[in-house]
């Protein structure tokens, strides 16, 4: 890598798998094992390491449909370039392949780990450097029995986390109750938030929301489908709380269609959502121009991409709200950065200083793939 160039010489695929400690679900399914794909693109003698983690039920994407995207479009247009760096690199993957974030993202990643390692510096130093020295992040529990989740919600609390974020979106009654038994049984300083992952009618969504508003709800994200930014929108202008735009935003053209709607508080920003840090950075940027907050969100994913989003939450003046960036503590075995599982379980991560992502891949990866 000469003069800030670097030439891409190879790309590979790796599958690696964890099961969660318990199944994860969400309105549109349940997963019982979280599944990566991992990519490493080599220029030289440095490598750089991506994850990029389909979770069907909620991207629509798939294991082998993200890797085929990788190996047999975006690896043939990208192997042989000069890139100056990601930005060089998208340019190069939209023309080759339309859509896609997630294969792009994967990429994206790597190439920002392998830039970082190049130039003796951790990631953030990439995205305008670190504002923080640790990221507050939140405990996110998905679909089941109230009161199970409400133990949980209690326990995580008790260890230090400061927002507590709950599923929901199949039965608006049940989600109620739910709210209520949470902010009943957790201390008043403790953030609540509902994710409904486009679950609710606009026809009902404004009363049920109205209630969980006065029962102490801090946020509602993603209320209603995707498309209804006007009805996002209205429900921001009725309710106290705040409103979040996640399945909304899918890319920068996204973010600001959401901006000019004025449909909501805070965008959750999750790097394989959108294509990588380079578009994620764009999309925050976006967002503090308008005055709204960012939430850096997970799919979840195994430790390199958690990593990657750590980054950018680190780096990212207005992600103030409570990052979910808890998949590698809600897995067993953590392959890739077991220093976040430990770090994490009271409710706050450091933000990583040694150059790169800060993963131990290139230490371990035999094992991980035996």
């Amino acid at each position: 890598m000469k003069s800030g160039w670097l030439m891409v010489d190879s790309i590979s695929t790796f599958v690696v798998s964890r099961p969660y400690v318990r199944p994860f679900g969400i309105s549109s399914g349940t997963s019982d094992v979280l599944t990566s794909l991992i990519v490493e693109v080599v220029a030289g003698d440095r490598t750089g390491i991506g994850e990029a983690a389909p979770m069907t039920a909620y991207t629509g994407e798939t294991l082998d449909g993200v890797k085929c995207a990788v190996e047999d479009y975006l690896t043939p247009a990208l192997v042989g370039q000069k890139l100056n760096g990601a930005g060089d690199a998208h340019v190069i993957m939209d023309k080759a392949l339309r859509g896609q974030h997630l294969a792009k993202a994967a990429i994206d990643i790597a190439l920002h780990d392998l830039i970082a390692n190049v130039s003796g510096l951790p990631v953030h130093a990439l995205l305008g450097g670190a504002g923080r020295d640790s990221v507050a992040i939140a405990w996110v529990i998905g679909l089941g029995d109230i009161d199970d989740i409400v133990k949980e919600a209690v326990a995580h609390a008790d260890q230090g986390f400061g927002h507590i974020k709950v599923k929901g979106g199949e039965d608006p009654a049940r989600d109620l109750s739910l709210v209520c038994a949470l902010r009943e049984a957790l201390p008043e300083t403790i953030e609540i938030s509902l994710d409904a992952n486009e679950g609710y009618s606009r026809s009902s969504a404004f009363s049920i929301l109205e209630k969980m508003d006065r029962a102490g709800l801090s946020v509602i994200e993603q209320p209603l489908a995707r498309w209804d930014l006007r009805g996002m929108a209205e429900l921001r202008q009725q309710l106290r709380m705040q409103v979040m735009a996640d399945e909304s935003v899918q890319s920068i053209h996204d973010a600001l269609a959401v901006i000019r709607s004025d449909a909501a508080d805070i965008i959750n920003i999750k790097i394989l959502k959108v294509g990588g840090l380079h578009r994620a950075r764009q999309i925050a940027g976006m967002a503090e121009a308008a005055g709204i907050a960012i939430k850096i969100g997970s799919m979840p994913e195994l430790g390199v991409a958690t990593l990657a989003a750590l980054h950018l939450a680190a780096s990212t003046p207005n992600a103030s709200v409570a990052a979910d960036l808890i998949g590698p503590l809600m897995v067993k075995d953590e392959p890739f950065a077991p220093d976040l599982v430990s770090d994490g379980r009271h409710g706050w991560l450091r933000t990583p200083m040694t150059p790169g992502l800060g993963h131990q891949l290139m230490h371990s990866i035999g094992k991980v793939l035996e």
